[in-house]
Formats: C-alpha cells, structure tokens, sequence
C-alpha cells in the first residue's frame, strides 16, 4: 500500500476500527475513508453501493459489526445475526464489483466449536458444535470467511480473514448489558470504588458519558443504587460486593487493541490470499481443496477469570468483596488461540495483560 492509497475503514468508531485507523496515521497514511451509522447505514445495500461507487476505495478493513457480551449475544440473537450478515455481504459484494486491491475481513475466535483442542489451531474451524450464548454471531462470521474465499476462488479477489482473540482496550464498550468481560469488569469495579467511597460526583460523571439502561447522571440516588444493584454492584453489611457471572474458572486470552491493529497492518501490507490459504496443489483449478484460509491473531496465553478479577481489583483499588454468581453461564470453559501461523509469518504481540489492563483502566478514568 502507498501512504496515499485509499483506505476505507468500516467500523472505525469501535475498539478494533479505532485502534486500526490510530496505526494508519502513525503509519503515515493520509487518505482514509470513514463513515459513522448515522452517515451510512451498513445493513442497507443500496447505500453501501453508492458509497463505493462514489469514493471508490483501494483498500478496505471491514471491522464493522454488532457486537457484545454473553448477555447481549443471548437476548438479542435475530439482530446479532441479520445485522452482522448483511453487513459484512454488502461491504465483501462492493469491495468485488468496485474491484478492490485488497481487503480484510475482521471476525473473532468464536468461529470455532465449543469443544476443540488447545490452543485452536485455523484447522479447527466447522469441525464441531459452536457455543450456543452466541451462536449467531458466530454463523455470521464464518458465512464472512466462506464468501471471502469463494470470491477469491471465483473472482480471484484478493480478500483476506484475520479472526482476532478477546480484546479491549481504549474506545472499548462499557455498557453493563451489551460489553464484553473484560471492560465490564473494568467498569464494574471502577463504580464499586466509587460507591464505596460514596463518591457520587464520580459515579455521576460515569453515567454522564455511558448510562446504565435509563439511569443518567441526573437520576436519583435511588434509582442509581437500583441499577447498580441490579448489575449486581452493592451495599452488603456495609461492604460493596460486587457479583461476577459464573464460576471463575473459565480461562480467556485478551489481547490489547493496539497490538491487534498492529497485527492488522502487517498482514495488509504483506500479505495476500495465498499466503493464507492451505491448498491441496499448486494452482487454484476445479480439483483444488482449499481451507483455512483465515489466520488467528492472538497472544497464545490466557488467564482465568478469578485471576482477571484479581488483577482489575488491584489496579482499581477496589477494597470490597466479589463473589461468584455460580448459577449464571460461563460459556466455553477455555479458549486460547494457536498463534503459531501468524508467528511464523514474522508478528508477534508485546502488551502482557496486566500492562494492558493498567493502560486501559487510566484512560477509562481520564475519559470521564
């Protein structure tokens, strides 16, 4: 790619687009595309069509989609896989027709089954039963790869699939019902310090920039106590306690976003579809067998979560209790990536947890 080249950047609002577009303008490229929901409706085929026609774009990161926690993957299965569906369709149609250089599509690790081998090596994907808590998404997400590859196989596109791990990281969502572990932890604890030390004014600047459902920093403290309790942070004798769904002992890989965006920019710029893909010959002819034509990005280490907790109470200087609702899901039990081909390719991350949970925990702070 030139410095000039046209980039566009679907999703660049989100934790994963935003990092993305920060290491393009470190990087030095000056001619990025970027359009929010309210701009360009990304469900609506025909305003996507314009768009590509209008703009043109050489290059495109599709890191747009709806995303979310156990909770919200649950509740809201039909928009979770109708919205990443057509989403994703519509971008990967235009990047073909518009003929497009190059483009990456963004999934996640929970393409793979429920139950497979670890670390999860690319070779595992459509191998066994997903998790059911986001079975759609994760549909939709595997439909994204198999188009990709179809294209290149039938089109020769040059479209190439990163599946990312759990991340987080600045611009993270932070919303109690729809947020992933990791920043929820980090906003759960963060409003158990304030709580216990009944430092409303903190709490209020909290709820001014995310609110809780309908709770706002103009609510009462009635109904901010309510809505803190109901997402189980609260008053026990005296005592914060704040309530983590599930066991604990699930294990999770995280990786910082600014590591992933890194990552990102390395397989854009050095890599293409054939260097992905695993062939069964030389060329791409009718008998070819292609798969796998994805690749982790990852850490290749993980942490449970009582030991996340550990850490994000002692970053925080949360002084409460804990405890774990065990009757509340856990999801896959573990889920650590095999990084072993983005590695051999030449990228490997450098943020650890803890350094990453400490840089994220004082922008979160900063940010409100």
């Amino acid at each position: 790619m030139r410095k000039e080249s046209k980039i566009y950047i679907a999703g660049h609002k989100g934790l994963v687009g935003s990092a993305i577009v920060q290491q393009l303008k470190q990087k030095g490229f000056t001619n990025l595309l970027t359009r929010t929901h309210s701009e360009l409706d990304l469900t609506q085929a025909h305003l996507v069509a314009d768009f590509f026609r209008i703009n043109k774009p050489e290059y495109v990161i599709l890191a747009a989609a709806k995303v979310g926690g156990i909770l919200a993957n649950n509740t809201y299965r039909g928009e979770f896989i109708y919205d990443n569906l057509m989403i994703q369709t519509n971008i990967i149609q235009q990047s073909y027709i518009n003929r497009v250089k190059k483009l990456l599509f963004l999934g996640s690790t929970c393409i793979y089954p429920k139950e497979c081998s670890q670390p999860i090596q690319e070779e595992s994907l459509l191998t066994g039963e997903l998790e059911f808590t986001n079975e759609p998404y994760a549909i939709a997400k595997i439909a994204g790869i198999k188009m990709c590859e179809a294209y290149n196989l039938q089109y020769g596109t040059n479209f190439i699939c990163a599946m990312p791990t759990n991340l987080y990281g600045k611009n993270d969502n932070f919303d109690l019902e729809k947020a992933h572990v990791l920043p929820a932890l980090i906003r759960k604890f963060h409003l158990g310090k304030c709580l216990e030390n009944k430092d409303w004014q903190a709490i209020r600047s909290d709820l001014r920039r995310n609110n809780i459902e309908m709770v706002n920093h103009e609510s009462s403290i009635k109904d901010i106590q309510n809505i803190l309790a109901k997402y189980g942070i609260k008053y026990n004798r005296d005592k914060v306690q704040i309530e983590i769904w599930g066991t604990g002992a699930p294990k999770r890989e995280f990786m910082f976003s600014e590591d992933m965006a890194e990552a990102c920019l390395f397989l854009l710029e050095n890599k293409n579809f054939n260097d992905l893909a695993v062939i069964s010959n030389s060329d791409f002819t009718n008998s070819s067998i292609v798969r796998n034509t994805h690749v982790n990005i990852g850490t290749g280490s993980d942490i449970s979560i009582k030991a996340l907790c550990k850490t994000i109470q002692s970053e925080t200087d949360f002084q409460g209790e804990y405890f774990f609702n065990k009757n509340k899901p856990d999801g896959t039990m573990r889920k650590l990536t095999d990084v072993s081909k983005l590695n051999k390719m030449g990228w490997v991350h450098k943020v650890a947890i803890k350094e990453g949970i400490k840089l994220v925990y004082n922008w979160y702070k900063l940010d409100h």
